[in-house]
């Protein structure tokens, strides 16, 4: 089955395209929620959410675009309105309030595997996760993600660069 016939088949509710298409994006969809959250089960009820989005609005889909990057953007879009309803960023800082520090030789730290990295990822704090992830994984802009989060550019920037800093001291230390 094509994704034409695999879209057409979940809009119609047809059963055996909804698990083709949860066959296919179970698993790269579970590395975006486990991104974003930190224990497994939170992520698979992130994934969950995600999945439900996607088959109610499947019909949304207008063929602009990769499909690839649609289900991904509506499994992004779950995990914000979560860490949302959390307040994850309530105590962010702004950058102007950061002390800057001295950041590690990015020569030592690019040595590690992304399956490394992604490990590491995961011990952040929620906040700094969440941007890092943002910004440095998903391509979003300083300006986006603010926009996105409800908080402003230069945290947005801030919270970027202490995760950064957290990530690069951390790999260094191990």
């Amino acid at each position: 089955m094509d994704e034409k016939q695999l879209i057409k088949g979940c809009i119609d509710g047809d059963r055996k395209a909804q698990k083709a298409l949860f066959d296919k994006y179970s698993r790269k969809m579970m590395g975006v929620c486990l991104r974003y959250v930190k224990d497994t089960e939170d992520a698979r009820d992130l994934m969950q959410e995600g999945f439900i989005k996607l088959f109610t609005n499947i019909r949304r889909y207008t063929g602009n675009g990769s499909f690839d990057g649609w289900v991904r953007k509506i499994f992004v879009n779950c995990a914000l309105e979560r860490l949302r309803q959390h307040d994850v960023l309530r105590d962010a800082g702004d950058l102007n309030e950061m002390n800057y520090m001295d950041i590690p030789d990015e020569a030592e730290v690019s040595t590690i595997s992304s399956e490394e990295l992604m490990s590491y990822m995961r011990l952040l704090p929620e906040g700094f996760r969440v941007v890092f992830n943002m910004y440095a994984v998903e391509g979003y802009s300083h300006k986006e993600i603010g926009e996105m989060l409800h908080i402003s550019e230069s945290t947005s920037r801030s919270q970027y660069m202490r995760a950064r800093k957290m990530l690069q001291k951390m790999i260094l230390k191990n």
